[in-house]
């Protein structure tokens, strides 16, 4: 499965010259501020078809469990990537927590916003630069919700991660297991030679995976 969901940034960005509206260069900038949670973080989340969008329940591959109502730029994101994001003047971050249709992985989704003009594109740049790193950033933290399968979500937990840049905003994720195992911590000979990679890889694909598909969403509501 993870191989599956991880496959899907090919796909995402394949659908994307066809699924994304023309972005309302007026609306973007407000769109944050405007679009109700429901609206900004569907139930569903999937890889859109030329006959569903990315929010619409039949292509349906992560469902929601919770959104945050922390919008804290210095709570919602950690390490080199908080520090990015302050620099570029964040103003806010929103988050919400999906669970994958297997029930075993998790990944929390951010909104980051900043100004307008390059910054959106230069935090863009910085979390591609962080899939390609041999030790990527862990970028967003983690929004457990109680009583759900979320409920032990905490940033030890975190296997990889991705982002996708928007006008005035970027989107990253992190995922992680359901069970709290982690990857990239291969023992020994076992982790030489690119095996912690190896190991790491699915988790960062899904997470590439739904970051580019999550901007395809925000980028409809735009439209």
């Amino acid at each position: 499965m993870l191989g599956t969901l991880g496959g899907g940034a090919l796909a995402a960005h394949a659908y994307s010259n066809s699924q994304r509206s023309i972005p309302n260069s007026d609306y973007g900038p407000t769109l944050w501020r405007n679009e109700t949670a429901d609206r900004l973080f569907p139930a569903t989340v999937g890889e859109p078809s030329y006959q569903h969008d990315a929010s619409d329940r039949k292509v349906a591959q992560w469902s929601r469990m919770g959104v945050s109502q922390d919008t804290s730029c210095s709570k919602g994101l950690s390490g080199e990537t908080k520090e990015t994001a302050e620099r570029l003047g964040c103003e806010a971050v929103l988050r919400a927590t999906y669970v994958d249709l297997t029930g075993e992985m998790l990944a929390t989704v951010a909104i980051i916003v900043v100004p307008e003009g390059t910054a959106g594109q230069e935090m863009g740049e910085f979390l591609d630069s962080q899939e390609q790193a041999d030790v990527p950033d862990a970028a967003v933290v983690p929004f457990a919700v109680q009583g759900t399968l979320a409920a032990k979500w905490r940033e030890n937990r975190r296997n990889g991660m991705g982002g996708d840049a928007l006008e005035g905003y970027a989107v990253a994720v992190t995922t992680g297991a359901v069970d709290g195992r982690t990857s990239g911590n291969l023992p020994g000979e076992f982790g030489d030679y690119g095996a912690n990679d190896e190991d790491r890889k699915p988790w960062m694909d899904a997470a590439d995976a739904f970051s580019k598909t999550f901007g395809i969403h925000l980028a409809n509501l735009e439209g």
